[in-house]
């Protein structure tokens, strides 16, 4: 599979942990893990007669994730220069070493001289894009759930496994955070849309948070594919289908969107201690965005809130961000928001980087003054995810 152990190469630094790495997790996953009365419903690989394989949810084709969309998942390394050789149907058979097996992870962060990395899937990112039945949705991040606290369990503690939530049914989501916590989940994230249509922090969402803090566990926003009616509506989409850069460097727009309805609705001040954790959509925003959040609350706009404290002060009492570890700003971030707000995130194995964030992150770390250093390669995520040092 890809690169081998030998090939990786080993951070300069002790005790760091990738804050959002993923896995290619098994295309049977739903077959093998979700309840027998939602399986003939579940999410599949399936092939056409042509040998290339295809999304099917809910009994149907996808719309979105047709035929040869799947071998890039797991093509970190690749560049604009690289010859392109994944066949469209390879899904996991050319993935890099330590994106299936949980084995291989484990020696392949070792390898890279880490202490853990906290895992996120692939082929879950994609199912609430077209499911609109919240129970069947419910159901198959109940089966994601399983299997990944089974992926991670003989890892000793170095593989960390974090709940997918699905916030179109609130009190279902609460229900499941407690019985994944219980299970070995050592958090949770839900996507950057709803399938309701609600904003993140609307008051129909309370018990997920309430169950959150009552559990001590954050909650994280995550990019993931979205649905055509997320997309923001500016351009028509005939003229934006199949524009794919744009698409995903604008994706990170959704999650400053839901960190700022948290604000809009107030949720800090009922809920504060609840853990808020923004996820793939970089760190060097930030500061601006508590400039413009602080700006537009002391101003006579301000007034139609029920917050307490201007943003910034939830912010450094609730909220963490996960860095690219290519962001040549996020050493100004350290100094401007405070070195206790930032992890850092591979991404590996997903396409969207060049794959070489070892090199990318010890470049950014040298430029970081002790303790900073090691809190923001190790620490504050370990601290935020309640897991032993």
């Amino acid at each position: 599979m890809g690169s081998s152990r030998t090939q990786i190469r080993k951070l300069g630094f002790d005790g760091a942990v990738d804050a959002d790495g993923h896995i290619l997790e098994p295309a049977d996953l739903w077959d093998r893990y979700i309840e027998a009365k939602y399986k003939p419903r579940a999410l599949r690989l399936r092939t056409n007669p042509q040998g290339v394989e295809y999304l099917e949810l809910d009994g149907r084709p996808s719309k979105l994730f047709g035929a040869g969309r799947f071998g890039a998942f797991g093509s970190m390394g690749e560049t604009r220069d690289t010859e392109r050789r994944l066949e469209p149907s390879s899904y996991g058979r050319s993935a890099p070493f330590g994106a299936v097996d949980a084995k291989e992870r484990r020696e392949r962060i070792e390898a890279e001289g880490l202490d853990a990395a906290i895992i996120y899937p692939t082929l879950s990112l994609i199912y609430e894009t077209e499911m609109n039945d919240p129970e069947l949705v419910q159901a198959c991040t109940r089966a994601y759930n399983r299997f990944i606290v089974d992926w991670c369990k003989d890892s000793g503690g170095k593989l960390i496994p974090v709940a997918h939530l699905s916030l179109g049914d609130p009190e279902a989501a609460a229900k499941e955070l407690e019985r994944a916590v219980k299970d070995g989940c050592k958090g949770a994230f839900f996507s950057q849309f709803v399938m309701t249509r609600k904003p993140h922090a609307h008051p129909d969402h309370d018990p997920v948070f309430a169950k959150a803090q009552e559990l001590d566990v954050p909650l994280g926003i995550h990019v993931s594919l979205e649905p055509l009616w997320a997309l923001p509506g500016r351009y028509d989409y005939k003229y934006m289908r199949g524009q794919y850069y744009y698409l995903n460097v604008t994706a990170a727009d959704a999650i400053r969107h839901a960190f700022t309805s948290f604000f809009q609705f107030g949720t800090f001040d009922k809920f504060p201690r609840l853990k808020l954790v923004l996820l793939e959509a970089g760190a060097s925003w930030i500061s601006y965005w508590l400039d413009r959040l602080d700006a537009v609350w002391h101003s006579p706009l301000g007034r139609t809130l029920t917050l307490k404290e201007k943003p910034s002060y939830y912010f450094q009492r609730q909220c963490w961000v996960s860095a690219d570890p290519d962001e040549q700003g996020l050493p100004a971030m350290v100094e401007l928001c405070g070195a206790d707000k930032f992890f850092w995130a591979s991404d590996f194995p997903h396409p969207d980087h060049a794959g070489n964030y070892i090199e990318e992150i010890e470049e950014v770390a040298n430029q970081l003054a002790e303790p900073a250093r090691r809190k923001v390669l190790g620490d504050n995520v370990m601290k935020v995810y309640g897991c032993a040092r």
